[in-house]
């Protein structure tokens, strides 16, 4: 089997350091806004389960499906708080950047 031929591209990407943390800050938006809704739809598979979600009537008939729900909504909420985590750590990683410096001819740091 050969190697795939992969064309040269050399984009030219050209953002200065405010778009950057802005690109930045934006991503982490939509990962907490994805982070919300798994968040909202495990609150309302619990309501589904207890017969409280309106409109919705199917409810669980033992207290044993009622403990493998909730064991399953009680994994996926600490798989969401370890995310929550890393976007913590991504956002103080991005406080950090230094702010953009101008170097002039004279070497003279502004």
């Amino acid at each position: 089997m050969s190697f795939p031929t992969i064309p040269q591209i050399t984009p030219t990407i050209s953002i200065d350091r405010a778009q950057v943390v802005n690109l930045l800050l934006a991503s982490i938006a939509f990962e907490e806004l994805g982070l919300a809704h798994l968040i909202n739809a495990e609150a309302e598979k619990l309501q589904a389960a207890l017969g409280t979600l309106p409109g919705l009537s199917v409810t669980v008939s033992s207290f044993a499906g009622l403990i493998t729900i909730n064991r399953e909504v009680r994994k996926t909420l600490q798989t969401i708080i370890k995310k929550e985590m890393l976007l913590q750590f991504k956002l103080e990683n991005i406080l950090e950047i230094p702010p953009q410096t101008t170097v002039v001819p004279n070497g003279v740091v502004e």
